[in-house]
């Protein structure tokens, strides 16, 4: 790996201030994000990167290349969750197994969103229909990894069935934000749009700054809860996204996808879900234990991808392309 591109990621603004948030965590400072403010910038992220990119989406179109990408990207949704709960099975209970199944085979917004911002600061172009992809991303992982639990059992919830489970993955507001989002850039006038591009991109680094400094912070405490889950689950947390990455990649290249679409298809399937994913199984399969699922994808996954991943992942992509 280029020792440049990992000096020079580890001076990223947005990457120190989630290590302050970090350091803060660990020396037990006051420093904290108001919950009701940390919850406006997650959705102004959201909101901000769907937008872009259903606007890019529309100068584009449906080309062969974009539905290429979706269905990689829904092929990789469908995937993960049935290998990693089959591997995961021999540890764990079914239920955490499929908890986490779905955890993996889902993916994390705020990822992608630093993925996107790493890009933009290397000038490497990426498509408006990544935004798509990751959207879609979300659901069919979640009900598969339901389904599993419910194949592998005798559980039975009444009250909760997979039209509920649906319902629930996609009417959770970051998922419904982000394909909002992207619509309204679909069907938004270019002129129009240019009245509030100030909001939607001059100051979207500042507050993706902000709120990696809260991830920082949380993420630090999560960790602390997590030490009782082993040297298992911790190496599932790391290697486990690298081989999803690397498969993303190879099997983005074999379909001549563009550089910038590649990475960032390694980006999704490499990341794990703190948000979506756990709003929908506390419902959906209340005996899975949170305190495995969430550490693992919020304390050591999106760390691991944030510091290392981007720029690991940036370089196989590099490599493929030479």
């Amino acid at each position: 790996m280029n020792p440049e591109i990992i000096f020079s990621n580890l001076r990223n603004p947005t990457l120190l201030f989630f290590v302050l948030g970090i350091v803060a965590s660990l020396i037990k400072s006051d420093l904290e994000i108001p919950p009701q403010i940390s919850k406006f910038i997650s959705l102004y992220l959201l909101f901000s990167i769907g937008f872009k990119g259903g606007m890019e989406l529309a100068h584009s179109g449906l080309t062969e290349e974009v539905v290429k990408t979706l269905g990689l990207a829904i092929g990789f949704s469908l995937l993960v969750p049935l290998y990693t709960f089959f591997l995961l099975k021999r540890r764990l209970n079914v239920f955490n197994a499929g908890a986490l199944a779905a955890t993996y085979g889902s993916v994390s917004a705020v990822t992608f969103i630093t993925a996107s911002s790493f890009l933009a600061d290397k000038q490497i172009p990426f498509g408006g229909h990544m935004v798509a992809s990751m959207a879609l991303m979300e659901a069919p992982a979640i009900i598969i990894g339901v389904v599993l639990i419910r194949s592998f059992t005798d559980y039975q919830q009444t009250s909760q069935g997979y039209r509920q489970i649906a319902r629930e993955a996609f009417s959770n507001g970051s998922v419904l934000m982000i394909l909002g989002s992207l619509v309204i850039g679909i069907l938004a006038d270019e002129k129009q749009a240019e009245g509030i591009k100030p909001f939607t991109s001059d100051i979207f680094k500042g507050f993706l700054a902000v709120f990696l400094l809260d991830m920082g912070i949380i993420a630090a405490r999560r960790f602390q809860a997590f030490r009782k889950a082993g040297w298992f689950l911790t190496a599932f947390a790391i290697l486990v996204p690298c081989l999803n990455a690397v498969l993303a990649i190879l099997a983005a290249h074999a379909l001549k996808i563009p550089e910038g679409d590649t990475f960032l298809l390694a980006i999704l399937a490499s990341s794990a879900s703190y948000i979506a994913v756990p709003a929908a199984l506390r419902l959906a399969v209340p005996e899975a234990d949170p305190g495995i699922y969430i550490p693992m994808a919020l304390a050591v996954t999106f760390p691991f991808n944030i510091v290392v991943g981007i720029p690991l992942y940036m370089e196989l992509v590099n490599i493929l392309m030479r």
